[in-house]
Parts: structure tokens; sequence; C-alpha cells
């Protein structure tokens, strides 16, 4: 078994007396497609911004490719391979589609970040370049040159993921990925996202409430409840553990062993 990309240990959060993340051990291997499940206030998005340097933890150590990340900010851990996206798309409205893929191309080389460094070299050859393979990648060139405010939601979700994915992460972090699609688009969403990150061998963590996506689409699954780990392992095993149907999903479901798209 290949040594763990990213690996966490002991990993604590607390807000006072309130304890929003405790005693998470979790090693994810390269590669892996991993989906994390809870209700709301369960943890998942508080170890998410742990990983990501949104928030600090209280104790415990991050490790990712072998290096300490434990509380680096969020623009160093991005650099140094692991990106996100969040339930809210982060994109620049009044852009097309296509100059938010060249802005997130250009913002990627650059240390620091800022998008003020980043607008002479918006559309030079090596921008360009990478701006059309995402956007061939993700199957949104129909809305190349859409402003982003005008986008159908499932495309702004795309973009989003699109835009996370410039800079070559190994890590990618995908918070409610289905967040506000239909019923009728969420499986194609996922269809297109899973694709074109497998293309791109990245190892991927997303949180998800929907349960079908997660049996579907991850090659394993984390269960949170009142800030820990309560399941982990296979979608079949840990959505059909007893704990995870009684504190989470709230119903005895049949096995699962849904094929992957």
């Amino acid at each position: 078994m290949s040594d763990p990309i990213l690996s966490v240990r002991d990993l604590e959060k607390t807000f006072g007396s309130i304890v929003a993340a405790r005693d998470i051990n979790v090693d994810v291997p390269p590669e892996q497609t991993v989906g994390i499940i809870g209700a709301n206030g369960a943890g998942k998005t508080t170890f998410i911004n742990m990983i990501t340097g949104y928030l600090r933890p209280t104790r415990g150590v991050i490790r990712f490719e072998d290096r300490d990340i434990t509380g680096k900010p969020s623009r160093e851990i991005t650099r140094l391979g692991i990106s996100r996206s969040f339930q809210v798309a982060q994109i620049f409205p009044s852009l097309t589609v296509f100059e938010n893929m060249c802005a997130a191309a250009a913002i990627a080389r650059k240390s620091d970040g800022e998008l003020k460094h980043v607008l002479a070299p918006l559309k030079s050859p090596q921008t360009l370049v990478e701006a059309e393979a995402a956007v061939e990648l993700f199957r949104i060139a129909a809305y190349r040159d859409a402003r982003a405010y005008a986008l159908p939601q499932g495309v702004r979700k795309l973009l989003d993921i699109a835009m996370a994915v410039m800079g070559s992460p190994r890590v990618l972090l995908l918070d409610e990925p289905t967040s506000g699609i239909s019923v009728e688009e969420k499986f194609g969403l996922m269809d297109v996202v899973m694709s074109a990150l497998k293309t791109r061998k990245l190892t991927v963590l997303f949180v998800e409430h929907d349960m079908e996506i997660v049996a579907r689409f991850a090659d394993r699954v984390l269960a949170f409840y009142d800030g820990t780990v309560i399941a982990d392992g296979t979608p079949d095993a840990a959505l059909g553990d007893a704990r995870v149907q009684e504190l989470i999903s709230g119903t005895t479901r049949p096995r699962l062993g849904a094929p992957h798209a």
C-alpha cells in the first residue's frame, strides 16, 4: 500500500468550551476519492477548514506528502498543493467563463495569490493554454464567453471547481458540490467533475449530504458525528453501519454496492 498523501493525527478544534472536532485520525492514499458525511454541526466543515488552513487546530498534526502543514496559512497550503472549492461558488461574476479560468490560472502561478499582480499576464500564452484545456475538461466550453453572473447554477459549480484545479493541486477538497443543484442535474454534474478529477489524478475529499451521490462516487466514506469520525470504510460498509443509519441518514438502508460512473 502506498504512503498516504494526507495524514491527520489526534486532530482537535475547540472554541472555548465547545468541541467542534476531536480525536480525528485519518490516512488518505493518493488518488482516493473520500466522501465526508454527517449532519449539520457534526464537524465536517471544521475538518476541511483545518486541512486547508482556514482554521488552526487546537491540537493534533496534519501532514501532506510527509510535510507538517499544521496551522499554516491557507495561501501557503494552496501553494503546496491542496486546493478547495466552497459551497457557494467563489468566482468573478463580471468576468466571462474563460476570463475566470485565465484569472485562476494566473493567480495559481503567483506566490502571493493577489489579483492585482495577475491582470497583466491574464492572457499570456501559458494562461490561455491552461484555460482552454480546463473549459474543455469540465465541459463548459459552450459557456466560454458568458458572464459568470448569468450562468446556470450547475455551470457555476463546474466553473468554481475547474478554477480550484488550476495550479495542478494534488489534493482537492469540495464542500457540497451538488448543493443547490436539481435532482435531475446532480448525477450528470458529478459525472463531469469526477471524470475530470480522475483525469488529473487528484486525491479528492468531498462533503456531501446526498447519500446516493456518496454511494456512487466515493471510494471511501468518513462519517462524522459530534465532532469525530464514527465510521470509516467503503460506501457499502459505512452507509450500512448501524450508528450511521441511526445518527446521520436516519433510515435503514439495503446494501448499496452502487457502481461508479
